[in-house]
């Protein structure tokens, strides 16, 4: 056994150390073009409701991914929304059928950001991670 100077043993620490080195690599994340995104998974209507409302930033590998119950019409709008966002609008066989760029409201009413499609997942990043280019191409939703 290992003994600290404070006498307690070292490897309780080491145990209490493991766990939260797996703890923080199990953090949910997706590819999109060989780059990976740490994301929020949101699925709940509440979670849903507030999004990215009233945070100040956005890490920059960072996202939220919304999760609907199957391909649908999704609007999205900007309403306390303080940070400019790039939404990725992804149908449920993993295809993204539109990428749209978005500025906060500062006016109501707020403009509302369509899918040109059905989608499934909305994953909301940084503004400008990604263009309009990304449309066509597939992305695993694994998380």
């Amino acid at each position: 056994m290992i003994f600290l100077k404070n006498g307690s043993y070292g490897v309780l620490v080491l145990t209490f150390l493991l766990i939260f080195l797996i703890g923080c690599s199990a953090h949910p994340h997706i590819f999109v073009e060989g780059e990976k995104i740490e994301i929020e998974v949101v699925n709940e209507p509440e979670e849903m409701a507030r999004g990215l409302m009233f945070r100040e930033e956005l890490c920059l590998n960072c996202g939220m991914l919304f999760v609907f119950e199957k391909d649908m019409a999704q609007s999205f709008w900007m309403k306390n929304t303080l940070i400019p966002l790039d939404m990725v609008f992804i149908r449920s066989d993993g295809l993204v059928v539109d990428v749209l760029h978005a500025e906060p409201c500062v006016s109501e009413p707020c403009d509302h950001h369509n899918s040109k499609e059905p989608a499934k997942y909305v994953l909301e990043v940084n503004k400008n991670t990604f263009t309009k280019e990304l449309i066509g191409k597939e992305i695993e939703i694994k998380y």
